[in-house]
């Protein structure tokens, strides 16, 4: 309990800051929407589904990195700016974390879940599902992106952040591919203990 709790009253302080003059009051609610449904979501399963203190973090550090991006806009983290103009890049590659972000942690979300509600164990097969999983997650939220476009016009280009790269949305989907794999890769051991515990 002390764990997500504490998680929690970190993620509320970077809320108020996020909140307080973003760079575009849209971008910021559209950014900031999943983490506060996400966060409606958690409290009202928490005491029939606890997820483990590891994914309650990955969901933590996935949320910070949307409400950064939301009171910046991708395109605009400075630290980003400041990786771009130093080597010469011709984008700010924030938007690029935010992207393997979305693989990598709903993968070890959908990981546990799949465990503890369904047949199916460690394996080739639950690898397999949680990676397609990712990718149906990420392309719907592609599929969002261009419903905001299209319903506000101009106005979305910064929820976009395409920065005038034509492949945007293959690089945004396949940097979830590569993060969903590589959560599975790196922490599948790790969950595994944190799953015993429980």
């Amino acid at each position: 309990m002390r764990g997500p709790f504490a998680l929690g009253l970190g993620l509320v302080a970077v809320f108020v800051w996020s909140a307080i003059n973003p760079h575009d009051r849209l971008t910021w609610s559209l950014e900031v929407a999943p983490v506060i449904l996400a966060a409606i979501i958690l409290a009202a399963t928490y005491r029939r589904f606890r997820f483990t203190n590891l994914v309650y973090l990955l969901i933590s550090i996935h949320a910070v990195i949307l409400m950064v991006g939301g009171h910046y806009t991708y395109a605009e983290v400075p630290l980003f700016d400041w990786i771009k103009d130093t080597f010469g890049s011709a984008r700010n590659h924030y938007d690029r974390v935010g992207h393997f972000t979305q693989g990598f942690v709903p993968a070890l979300i959908a990981r546990e879940i799949l465990i503890r509600l369904s047949p199916l164990r460690a394996g080739r097969w639950l690898f397999f599902i949680v990676v397609c999983t990712c990718l149906a997650i990420s392309a719907f939220y592609e599929l969002i992106e261009w419903w905001v476009a299209v319903a506000s016009g101009t106005a979305a280009e910064a929820f976009l952040g395409t920065q005038g790269d034509v492949w945007d949305t293959q690089w945004d989907m396949f940097l979830a591919l590569c993060g969903a794999i590589l959560a599975q890769l790196l922490l599948g051991r790790v969950h595994d203990r944190a799953l015993e515990r429980l």
